[in-house]
């Protein structure tokens, strides 16, 4: 079962799961509110949907859940920070954004080489505009280049969500050299640092 963690530090809070922990702290004195033994398929899908490898599984879309769990330790640290960041890299970075678009608790939102292939995503970002005052989106330029059908629309997804996101906020795209798997901590930490300086 998923679990969040408090981590205090400065007046600026970033919701991160607990494998980005070690290069945030490196660089920055935020606190954070750290999320702990995510069931990627299951704690951080928006909705239900079949799986995309033949050997994978199912999504679960208990994304709601974890971020009713978010808000609530939030709450809880009302008074400990003025604004906050939601980052997250992969299908944490395609919660991060469903996140700050059923939510209103976030000012900036961070998706690195986010899962934005996930069935139904765009079409249902069309309905659901982000409410923060800021994103970061980013891929690696290999990221298309995948036998997998679903995954090979990556490119195009995300780049559809920059035109749509940027239509109405501030929002940037950048594209880096690599496949999904190619520095994703150093892509995360880009995407914060992109951020915190907006905001």
């Amino acid at each position: 079962m998923s679990r969040a963690e408090w981590i205090e530090g400065s007046r600026t809070l970033l919701v991160v799961s607990d494998e980005d922990v070690p290069v945030i702290q490196k660089e920055t004195d935020a606190s954070l509110l750290v999320l702990h033994d995510l069931d990627w398929n299951k704690d951080l899908s928006p909705w239900h949907a079949e799986k995309v490898f033949r050997k994978g599984e199912d999504f679960s879309g208990n994304g709601d859940q974890t971020l009713q769990m978010i808000i609530e330790m939030m709450d809880e640290h009302r008074e400990s920070y003025d604004q906050a960041v939601i980052a997250g890299y992969s299908l944490a970075g395609l919660f991060a954004l469903y996140a700050c678009a059923v939510s209103e608790r976030f000012e900036g939102c961070v998706s690195a080489s986010g899962s934005l292939w996930f069935p139904r995503f765009e079409e249902w970002l069309k309905e659901h505009p982000v409410h923060c005052k800021a994103v970061y989106l980013s891929l690696g330029d290999q990221e298309k280049k995948t036998k997998n059908p679903v995954m090979a629309s990556v490119e195009e997804k995300t780049e559809e969500a920059y035109r749509l996101i940027g239509s109405y906020t501030d929002c940037f795209f950048e594209m880096n050299p690599g496949n999904h798997f190619s520095h994703p901590e150093e892509r995360l930490m880009k995407g914060i640092r992109h951020i915190l300086k907006k905001l």
